[in-house]
């Protein structure tokens, strides 16, 4: 271990003071963090079992300095390269294979910056453009047009070759590939009014006379280059934000183990960072501490929190022998445990990695624009050439300058402005609507395909269920009225933090029932809690409890408690002098409107498939009771991953609801992942869909906004051809030989900014559907 490794508290609460050992800021007791960047976090959680048997005494292996991440693309994840750049295949924007998060934060403020200046700059260019619809022009009251114009040339310049640079090496890419795309559209669009616009600057006496104004200067389109160009900014701006988002859910994982881990050698203590851990230590875990890998207890009980592994709210008893996972929270008690898994063999460490692969293998909905776009692009360029090659070979004089101004105009006409707007602004409008009716959108991909989803698979506990353990059954078999059995029980668990304790006292409390006093409380580890009250001894927990008592429970009870077991409650007997006076029960109840929404999902051709950690018989009461079309039980994270792979192998459309850390890599590989809002942050983050109520109704909504953004954008996209495929034949002059009417490249502006604020206003109807 290196000694000048530093350490910092992650919300910097001293400032930039910094610590030469692990451990917990003394204002706000989070973990700090290490400082030292030569190892990535990723990389800290990778170091297997057999290394550490092999190096059995040495540290982990540091990432030698200067070594490079790799990058893939979004549309293609079969493309991996060495350098950060463009997808030698669509030309979109190559993101990190393993992302950090400071990678991430560097590419969104660079592209946030570009779109500032551009706007800076564009805001002026187009006040100059538009200021004759102003009365009297004021502007010319300062300086001739012609001097304006260049001053929106030298404006637009930054714009141009800074802001939207990167933009025509994309274009100029595609061409050099073959591969047209949105990027060619753009540069083509942007590069021929820029150009054309430079040219009429510099050579205004070549034009005719229509295509000048009153003091002799030809229409300048530098204000059609710089909108274009700060829309398109706009856009991915908003996607690097999306990409940083869905990896913020690898980042709450990695959060869940904490760095360092105290270990036992030679009978003491000692702190150690994370990734020094081998299998075969000895740890302690203390109260309330993140077990840090996977083991096994050897000393010591206690009742573990395993939520955040398997979804299920009720805390797990554990004894010596008993296996625990890395990321889970301990309870009261304090134990020893061994390391049998640790860095990538532990369990996390597999979610984490199943979650990566499955975020890298998505397809944007912009692929539709593109695959559009591959056929639109070589026949305006044609058609432009075309227009240029008859113009000057037929035209009247000067035929040239016709040929020019014409090709131009046929570029300008079919500028993909309007194409580039058509899906944003449906998926914008779409996710604003969606939020109101508590629906929230964070892929635009997932409005695309919500609509053709077929199967729904669903996890029971917080999904279908509360996620919260509450009272259900109180039964008295005594003399015992049915408030007394609760209060008994309440008073015997209000010592106790379990959180079915909890659930009983919370049901007392709610009753407004008196806990009486105990004396001579004690927890019996794995069989429940005992005491005296007014010198009877009472008892309440499971068969286990009632055996060390030496009660023997009637059939008549037992048959009763096996009732309650099928419908999966658990149940706790409670005793006075060694009599079985009553039980009581707690149970994780379906939520009101699940019923309902399951029905309606059914109905609209959508199967429902329950997967859960839970056990089989407790499964089945509720696949039964809501009538599902299947069910899994016993679910390991992996478990839910390989089903909704199996689904989708078979050609279904599978969209996935879940709230916990285990659904994470099911819901980052399913079509469309929906979060629950009641959930875990990491479940929310790896979908791409959260529904903020926690309700299952809000499947139904999605699926209704799905439709009308898919419509939408479909209307858009008709709106935006229809006006460039019958501009384009008016620009190339088509009309000329029979009306004598030509499509200045200011009409040509004019249409295309027209098929804009169709899309636009189409896209606003949303709003209100």
């Amino acid at each position: 271990m290196e000694t000048n490794e530093t350490y910092q508290c992650q919300m910097k609460c001293e400032g930039d003071k910094t610590y030469d050992k692990p451990g917990k800021c003394p204002v706000c007791n989070m973990d700090l963090v290490k400082l030292n960047t030569q190892k990535s976090e990723m990389n800290m959680m990778d170091h297997s079992h057999h290394h550490h048997a092999e190096h059995n005494h040495t540290v982990s292996e540091e990432k030698p300095v200067g070594e490079k991440s790799q990058y893939t693309c979004a549309m293609h994840p079969e493309v991996i390269k060495n350098e950060p750049g463009e997808c030698p295949k669509c030309g979109m924007t190559l993101i990190p294979l393993k992302p950090k998060e400071d990678e991430e934060i560097i590419a969104y403020k660079k592209m946030l910056k570009r779109f500032i200046i551009a706007v800076i700059f564009t805001l002026p260019v187009l006040f100059i453009a538009m200021a004759d619809i102003f009365p009297g022009n004021p502007l010319k009251n300062i300086m001739n047009m012609r001097n304006w114009n260049w001053v929106q040339l030298v404006l637009s310049i930054p714009v141009i070759f800074y802001a939207g640079g990167e933009f025509f090496k994309r274009g100029v890419n595609s061409v050099r590939r073959l591969s047209p795309n949105m990027w060619t559209l753009i540069s083509l669009g942007v590069g021929a009014a820029f150009l054309f616009s430079i040219f009429a600057l510099l050579f205004p006496n070549i034009f005719p006379a229509q295509f000048k104004d009153l003091e002799g200067n030809v229409h300048v389109y530098f204000e059609a280059a710089t909108v274009i160009f700060s829309l398109v900014l706009l856009g991915q701006v908003l996607e690097l934000r999306a990409h940083s988002r869905t990896n913020s859910a690898i980042k709450a994982l990695l959060n869940l183990t904490p760095p360092v881990a105290l270990v036992i050698r030679n009978g003491e203590e000692m702190e150690i960072p994370l990734e020094e851990v081998k299998t075969g230590d000895i740890l302690r875990v203390k109260p309330g501490g993140k077990i840090p890998v996977d083991g096994k207890l050897v000393n010591g009980n206690s009742h573990v929190d395993e939520s955040m592994i398997t979804g299920e709210p009720v805390p797990v008893d554990k004894a010596e022998g008993d296996l625990v996972t890395g990321g889970t929270i301990n309870g009261t008690g304090t134990f020893d445990m061994e390391a049998t898994k640790v860095g990538s063999d532990t369990l996390l460490s597999q979610i984490i990695e199943m979650v990566n692969q499955a975020s890298r293998s998505r397809a944007p909905i912009q692929k539709l624009a593109d695959t559009v776009s591959k056929y639109f692009v070589p026949i305006v360029v044609f058609v432009s050439i075309l227009t240029f090659i008859l113009w000057a070979a037929y035209g009247p004089e000067p035929r040239y300058v016709y040929a020019f101004v014409n090709a131009v105009a046929v570029l300008i006409v079919a500028c993909p402005c309007a194409l580039g707007l058509a899906t944003p602004m449906s998926v914008m409008v779409g996710t604003g609507r969606g939020a109101q009716s508590g629906v929230l959108v964070k892929d635009a991909r997932a409005l695309e395909e919500m609509n053709k989803v077929d199967t729904l698979i669903v996890d029971k506990t917080g999904t279908l269920t509360e996620g919260k353990p509450s009272l259900k059954t109180i039964k008295s078999f005594g003399t015992h009225t049915e408030d007394e059995i609760l209060s008994i029980a309440a008073a015997l668990d209000s010592n106790s933090e379990h959180p079915i304790a909890m659930a009983i006292v919370k049901g007392a409390k709610k009753k407004n029932l008196k806990l009486r006093s105990i004396t001579d409380f004690e927890s019996v580890t794995g069989k429940g809690v005992k005491g005296l009250i007014d010198n009877q001894r009472v008892g309440i927990g499971n068969q286990k409890l009632m055996d060390e008592f030496n009660i023997k429970i009637p059939e008549s009870v037992k048959s009763f408690v096996e009732g309650l077991q099928e419908t999966g409650q658990t149940v706790m007997y409670l005793s006075v002098d060694n009599k079985v006076e009553g039980v009581v029960s707690i149970a994780d109840p379906i939520k009101e409107s699940t019923a309902l929404a399951v029905k309606k999902l059914k109905k609209s051709g959508v199967k429902v498939i329950m997967l859960t950690g839970d056990n089989a018989r407790t499964a089945k009461t509720v696949a039964d009771e809501l009538q599902l079309d299947g069910f899994k039980a016993d679910c390991l994270p992996e478990d839910k991953y390989k089903t909704v792979k199996e689904y989708q192998e078979k050609g279904s459309i599978v969209a996935m609801a879940g709230d916990g850390i285990n659904d994470a890599p099911g819901l980052a590989q399913a079509n469309i992942g929906i979060a629950m809002g009641t959930g875990t942050d990491v479940a929310m983050q790896s979908a791409e869909i959260t529904l903020v109520k926690g309700d299952l109704n809000g499947i139904m909504r999605a699926r209704d906004i799905s439709t009308k953004v898919m419509r939408n954008i479909k209307q858009n996209l008709f709106f935006a051809f229809v006006y460039n495929i019958l501009g384009v034949p008016i620009a190339a002059g088509l009309l000329f030989p029979f009306f004598g009417i030509l499509l200045s490249p200011m009409l040509a502006a004019l249409a295309m900014s027209f098929s804009s604020v169709s899309v636009i206003a189409n896209a606003l109807r949303l709003r209100k559907q």
